[in-house]
């Protein structure tokens, strides 16, 4: 279980560095997990967060210390945000990829899969079951109602450190936000590994690199 301290970190620090952590939550007594492969950083300062309108007590998670879990409905779904350094700071998880190991093996893709069948009530391919951040929560269980201005627990819901580290970052501009409200702010991470499973594929035709998307190394440094 990360320690509050990783999370106490400038949202734009903590976000690629969610890149490869694993989601943890325990649902109906199993363990589901789903590795982070894509975030959105959101400072108070830019017009395009929540934090920007203003404190309210819907949105007093994100004014609160470093790993606080904010949570709100989008586009009919919930969605999960982890608090950062300094009032107003975030970090959304846009898309997480099924993960499995000893907590979490893979007879628990059924569970996912029920939590979350495709329109005409099928299983969802693996590659498709937390590649957005509803479809994340969905597949996880996770409930604004039961989560959202919670802390992490070790028996219920946690992100952890399982070694994984992306070998390449690619940074680009964050999806959904209006125009004028900071829309073209590079704050949105993918791990380069999972770029075809995110929301929206940074590589996909016609983007340009050092243009629409800039590649780094896992430490963050320029490719």
């Amino acid at each position: 279980m990360l320690p509050d301290t990783f999370f106490n970190r400038p949202a734009l620090e903590l976000a690629p560095d969610l890149l490869g952590k694993v989601i943890r939550y325990r649902h109906q007594g199993i363990w589901l997990s789903a590795r982070i492969i894509e975030t959105e950083a959101y400072l108070l300062t830019d017009k395009g967060s929540h934090a920007s309108l203003g404190y309210t007590e819907k949105r007093q998670a994100l004014f609160a210390d470093g790993g606080t879990i904010y949570m709100y409905y989008a586009r009919g779904g919930d969605s999960v945000n982890f608090s950062a350094q300094g009032p107003g700071n975030a970090v959304l998880i846009k898309s997480a990829y099924p993960y499995f190991d000893q907590l979490s093996p893979q007879s628990t893709l059924s569970i996912l899969q029920a939590n979350n069948p495709d329109r005409q009530g099928l299983p969802r391919p693996v590659h498709k079951l937390c590649s957005g951040q509803t479809l994340l929560c969905k597949s996880l269980g996770l409930k604004v109602p039961n989560w959202d201005n919670q802390r992490f627990s070790a028996e219920h819901f946690y992100v952890e450190d399982c070694g994984l580290r992306p070998l390449e970052i690619l940074q680009t501009t964050r999806l959904g936000i209006s125009q004028g409200r900071d829309e073209d702010l590079p704050y949105r991470f993918v791990d380069a590994e999972y770029a075809a499973y995110c929301t929206k594929n940074p590589l996909r035709r016609g983007q340009v690199e050092g243009r629409d998307f800039f590649r780094l190394t896992g430490d963050l440094q320029p490719v």
